[in-house]
């Protein structure tokens, strides 16, 4: 489980470090995932074996559904295969920078199986409109007690 939110910048090369923390929290202990475009523009880093999972589940999608098929098309399509360096850092494909507005601060959260990174800014605002609400989430979404 991916937990915490950690604020970095991007060098010029387009390269990032992903928390240790977040790393060693992989379920087989390898430092190998797959990047594509998340939600509220921002990008997904999942582990190898979760992306898999992933798409095991998605493979049960109808494909005579436009919705669907288009959600598939544009997670996959977004999709590379990263591995960090010996310094924990990942290049960031360009196409994925532009698609999440990032330019050089970001913010990369544990979001339970997936790694999120969001561009500061991006964040920033997201966080501040969904914290006002974060009672009113909780009632809707938690049947059980925390």
């Amino acid at each position: 489980m991916f937990m915490g939110e950690y604020h970095h910048s991007i060098d010029d090369k387009n390269r990032l470090i992903i928390p240790s923390s977040l790393r060693q929290q992989t379920k087989d202990n390898k430092d190998e995932f797959v990047i594509t475009r998340g939600l509220e523009q921002s990008l997904f880093l999942y582990p190898t074996l979760e992306w898999q999972s992933l798409g095991e589940r998605l493979k049960n999608l109808s494909t005579t559904k436009s919705n669907s098929r288009a959600f598939v098309r544009l997670l996959f399509s977004g999709a590379h295969p990263v591995q960090p360096d010996s310094q924990g850092r990942i290049t960031l494909p360009q196409g994925l920078k532009d698609f999440a507005q990032i330019e050089e601060k970001i913010v990369i959260i544990g979001a339970f199986n997936k790694i999120e990174i969001w561009s500061e800014e991006r964040w920033e605002k997201y966080y501040k409109q969904q914290r006002s609400i974060f009672e009113e989430l909780s009632e809707e979404i938690m049947d059980v007690g925390i």
